[in-house]
């Protein structure tokens, strides 16, 4: 299986690095800058289960032709136009894409751009950054990724994807109801990113203060009832789970979108935030933690395009 990555930041460095270390047929597409560093420095990965340096294949997209079988897509949100016309000369009629985007609408898209049948929907729960200086740092221990066919059946592309994923330190999970599995991580991502950003803080620092644990709770509770009206009801170990998490008062879990903000970044906030807002509504439910939060980021781009912001240095 001969895999295009797209980009070698956060996500993408990561998982293609790890799939690549195991011997499997990766190229990264990447902007001329981060090709030269590449060829300079490799791809360098700290995390907590193994730190690497790594030689790898990188092209621009300049020096793409149509002979992959897969292409991991890695990117923002607000970033999938840009990203399609970059893979657009690696994709042949056989090319399967598995974009491990935030939120659902990016479904849609690629499914209209590239055919249904090579659209792989994916998750990934991980946290990761690219540093300054070109390091692919993991935060925390999570590294799981969740892909399926979108009709559910089990198919050979899928399971060799899983057999290369399986060589490597991630845990890689085969999906019969993957929308289902996007649901589930819009609703976790939706309540962390509204509160961290609205917060500024991290969970811990929110779960310290009086009312924080309840307020992020409630949100989550918010966010499960809307999931529900959309037919994909979160069950009883998923609730506990994050409630757990939501009562861990020495947690340094944030949102990537919060730590973009805290950059002066541009944010996902109509994929995210924005799209809960306005399926809360289509739910008829209460709104107003959703409209706040939504708000309250919007405000913040606002601000941002005019070149008014106060960015954290910290």
């Amino acid at each position: 299986m001969k895999i295009l990555v797209l980009g070698a930041g956060g996500i993408g460095g990561l998982f293609g690095g790890r799939l690549a270390q195991a011997g499997a047929d990766i190229t990264f597409v990447v902007r001329e800058k981060r090709k030269a560093q590449l060829a300079d420095q490799g791809l360098r990965i700290e995390s907590p289960y193994g730190d690497a340096t790594l030689h790898v294949n990188a092209k621009l997209q300049s020096e793409l032709e149509p002979v992959y079988d897969l292409v991991l897509l890695t990117c923002k949100a607000y970033d999938l136009p840009a990203a399609i016309e970059t893979i657009r000369p690696a994709m042949s009629v056989e090319t399967a894409v598995l974009p491990l985007l935030n939120g659902l609408a990016h479904i849609e898209l690629l499914n209209n751009e590239f055919g249904a049948r090579n659209v792989i929907p994916g998750s990934a729960r991980i946290q990761l950054t690219l540093t300054p200086d070109g390091v692919v740092k993991q935060l925390n221990d999570w590294q799981t990724i969740t892909f399926g066919e979108q009709d559910g059946a089990s198919s050979a592309r899928v399971a060799a994807l899983k057999a290369l994923f399986d060589k490597t330190p991630i845990e890689a999970k085969v999906s019969a109801n993957i929308m289902r599995e996007l649901w589930m991580k819009l609703v976790h991502l939706s309540t962390v990113a509204g509160m961290t950003c609205l917060m500024r803080a991290n969970l811990g620092e929110i779960i310290r203060t009086p009312d924080g644990s309840a307020l992020l709770k409630n949100f989550l509770q918010l966010n499960a009832d809307i999931a529900a009206h959309a037919g994909y009801k979160p069950d009883d170990a998923f609730m506990r789970n994050y409630h757990e998490l939501f009562s861990q008062r020495d947690s340094l879990y944030e949102a990537s979108m919060a730590r973009d903000l805290e950059k002066g970044g541009p944010v996902e906030s109509e994929q995210i935030l924005g799209f809960m807002l306005r399926k809360c509504r289509e739910a008829g439910l209460p709104d107003t933690l959703h409209a706040v939060a939504y708000t309250h980021i919007k405000a913040y781009e606002e601000r941002r395009a005019a070149g008014r912001l106060r960015v954290s240095q910290g």
